[in-house]
């Protein structure tokens, strides 16, 4: 016997070091060490995590049921043997689960300390119905969720250990989301993805310090999570928010309200959400900590967005990196041109800023004067990256023209 140890001494390892080695294998060869021997027949069974993707179903099977079939062949073999702590559950392959099943299995998970639960993207005819006991998971820490629908009333959600929470195409109410944020004290970061309604978004949390939104809303608040320090709001074109003004103007009261931030991301449409009322020269309190900027398709013959980007830049004072994505401009409008001018003569530097980038340039007026504002008000600035889009990078006279204020400047032009 003593014998036999030492030639297989990885079946007599104490349980917690074999789980540790077998949760870091693919769920696929985990599966396979079944057939090792009569003692490893069911040992898969027992492991904490369970991560399903693609690979672990045979190749031959491309109906989205029949998927969910094989999904759920491991999934019952499991709920027969599994005797210890499931930690992780992880779907990521492509199929459409039986939602009885579905609920049956999360049902399951919860009274097995969960502590990560991850459903990524599947195909599904209806939302999904969350059961109740998700939402009172003491261990819970991630929660990523697709496709799913919140209908449990506020008294029974209780996330005291949830740290990361994502929905992405999620059927949710505005009063839920706040609630479900507001009820995970320990929450640090927030991700919201194609929110099947346009809905208002409070976010109230004290400890929050990551939020991304790409969705559609009818308005945003932020004024109660004072330790955002990561924020990037992509707001949809083409959907007409509902504005609730406070008087301040929106730039001010979701924007402003910000004194923790480092790094800030918006799209094109919430820049015009943000100016849609009144936009300041800046902001009341300055963003101290602002240090990356970015902007995406930013429309330069807008005077609406121009204003906005120009507020934030002078209520940046210590901004050092700006990425910036230009939309189609037209070759010259004169309102957000003549006040581009007006403000690259004006007394705003850009004192800390040592990294610049503006993609998907065309080489119209308002670009132009944008790259020689930048280059002129930027002291320190050690790299500035010009993207052109098209075959052809921007014509070498036109950044001859440029004068930079910073001798140490490397200028890259390049072309799509």
């Amino acid at each position: 016997m003593g014998t036999h140890k030492n030639r297989d001494r990885i079946s007599y390892l104490p349980w917690d070091v074999l789980d540790n080695i077998l949760v870091r294998l693919p769920l696929k060869e985990v599966v396979r060490t079944s057939i090792l021997s009569s003692n490893w027949r069911h040992k898969w069974t027992g492991i904490s995590q369970f991560v399903l993707h693609d690979k672990c179903i045979p190749k031959r099977i491309s109906d989205k049921v029949a998927r969910w079939g094989s999904v759920m062949e491991i999934i019952r073999q499991v709920q027969l043997c599994h005797d210890g702590a499931i930690e992780k559950f992880k779907l990521a392959a492509y199929c459409r689960p039986d939602h009885s099943d579905l609920d049956q299995w999360i049902r399951f998970l919860t009274s097995k300390g969960l502590k990560e639960l991850i459903l990524q993207e599947f195909d599904s005819i209806k939302r999904f119905n969350l059961p109740f006991c998700l939402f009172s998971s003491p261990l819970l820490n991630r929660l990523e969720l697709f496709g799913c629908r919140f209908k449990p009333s506020s008294a029974v959600i209780e996330f005291r250990s949830l740290t990361t929470l994502q929905l992405n195409q999620a059927c949710i109410s505005g009063h839920m989301l706040e609630c479900l944020v507001s009820n995970s004290p320990v929450l640090e970061r927030l991700i919201l993805l194609d929110i099947d309604h346009q809905i208002v978004l409070r976010i109230r949390n004290p400890n929050l310090k990551y939020l991304k939104v790409d969705s559609n809303f009818d308005d945003i608040f932020l004024e109660h999570s004072p330790l955002l320090a990561t924020v990037d709001i992509g707001l949809r074109v083409g959907v007409a928010p509902r504005f609730f003004d406070s008087g301040a103007g929106q730039l001010v009261r979701i924007i402003g309200c910000l004194h923790a931030l480092r790094k800030l991301t918006l799209s094109s449409a919430f820049l015009r959400f943000l100016g849609n009322i009144t936009v300041p020269d800046r902001l009341p309190t300055m963003l101290q900590h602002l240090s990356v900027l970015e902007l995406k398709d930013v429309r330069l013959d807008s005077m609406t967005e121009v204003m906005v980007c120009l507020c934030i830049f002078r209520s940046a004072p210590n901004l050092e990196k700006l990425l910036l994505s230009v939309a189609g401009t037209t070759a010259y409008s004169r309102p957000s041109v003549e006040f581009l001018i007006t403000q690259s003569l004006s007394n705003l530097y850009f004192e800390q800023l040592k990294e610049a980038s503006i993609r998907a340039v065309q080489g119209v007026i308002p670009e132009l004067i944008l790259i020689q504002f930048l280059l002129a008000r930027s002291p320190v600035l050690e790299k500035m990256t010009i993207v052109h889009y098209g075959s052809e990078r921007l014509p070498g006279e036109s950044l001859q023209q440029f004068v930079p204020a910073s001798k140490d400047v490397k200028i890259f032009n390049l072309s799509m």
